[in-house]
């Protein structure tokens, strides 16, 4: 992807006036054309030979899908053929967008229906800003207002592309880009312990959230296999260095499995992982995927696991699915075949 710099070389090579690249780069960002005849106040000629010279391949929407609580499932199509899956989440008068970091996802998890499709290649920063535009503008369409909230947490591992991802942040909060604030933006990890404290040496402005899940090593190496490479002592390190460096507090995000890390001793575990930061805790319903062995974890569980967390005097959010009557919700992205 071209930058300013680049283009105004190019309009420099073709005796074109220099204000002309920042025409280019504006109706790229800012405006988010689709085509060259877009750019309308460029002469025909000037388009043809940008045309000529160069593409911009796009993300499409290949199909839409919609729930019954109004969750929106979109498939892109990619210019090499690829898919892959955002989700638009209205609820109280905001609207998220879930979008993907990579196609398909190189960590396995045995509970994420993603993890099954295998890993294809990392995103550009413009294909994921791409997906950003694209449920902005159907946010405007379906619900009549832009995006309120942005959230990586659809397929793949952010941090394992984070170059790319940080560039798609930098372009989405750009007053050249989409304006949008990096505290309406969420980048949820793993956990990559090298990358986090990456994140605290560059002092991103975004928020970030912890996929945990369980604190205990011997369960977590069981449903995250990066847990073997990444273990909780490891993990928790890289939090300290995190908040120390940006005395930022964290989400985590603990999905709720019958009988396996919905017990009091997990609750317990995870309260004395939590000792070090201070963090906010989502308990997540547990979306079923076709060939998994785990079950959603009971009312009265999820009740008892709450109300120990907050005689810790921590501060804990219960999250309800949405989507799962589409394979839209969190786990569930896996390009079923029915859906292409």
């Amino acid at each position: 992807m071209l930058s300013l710099a680049d283009i105004e070389t190019y309009f420099q090579t073709i005796d074109e006036k220099p204000f002309r690249a920042k025409q280019v780069y504006e109706w790229l960002w800012k405006k988010s054309c689709r085509s060259f005849d877009e750019m309308t106040n460029l002469s025909k000629k000037t388009r043809e030979k940008l045309q000529q010279k160069f593409t911009f391949p796009v993300v499409t929407i290949h199909k839409t899908i919609t729930s019954s609580d109004g969750t929106v499932k979109n498939i892109f199509h990619l210019h090499d053929g690829l898919f892959v899956e955002g989700v638009l989440i209205p609820s109280d008068g905001r609207t998220t967008a879930c979008i993907s970091s990579q196609a398909g996802c190189p960590l396995a998890c045995s509970f994420c229906a993603t993890g099954e499709l295998g890993f294809s290649r990392n995103l550009s920063f413009s294909e994921i800003y791409d997906q950003v535009v694209l449920l902005n503008n159907q946010s405007k369409q379906l619900f009549g207002s832009s995006l309120t909230n942005i959230v990586y947490m659809g397929m793949g591992e952010p941090l394992l592309n984070y170059e790319q991802v940080l560039r798609s942040v930098e372009k989405i909060t750009s007053e050249t880009g989409l304006g949008i604030s990096p505290q309406r933006i969420t980048i949820s990890s793993v956990g990559i312990p090298k990358m986090i404290m990456k994140m605290a040496d560059d002092h991103v402005k975004f928020h970030f959230a912890l996929s945990l899940h369980t604190a205990n090593n011997e369960k977590r190496s069981r449903i995250i296999p990066a847990n073997k490479k990444f273990p909780i002592e490891d993990l928790t390190d890289a939090l300290k260095y995190y908040h120390q460096k940006t005395k930022k507090r964290f989400t985590i995000e603990y999905i709720l499995f019958h009988d396996f890390n919905d017990g009091i001793h997990d609750a317990r575990e995870l309260a004395l992982f939590c000792r070090s930061f201070p963090v906010k805790i989502n308990l997540i319903e547990y979306n079923s995927t076709h060939n998994s062995d785990f079950g959603k974890s009971q009312a009265a569980r999820v009740n008892a696991f709450k109300d120990f967390l907050e005689t810790k005097n921590l501060v804990v959010n219960t999250r309800k699915s949405r989507g799962e009557d589409i394979a839209a919700a969190c786990g569930q992205l896996a390009l079923k075949e029915e859906s292409l």
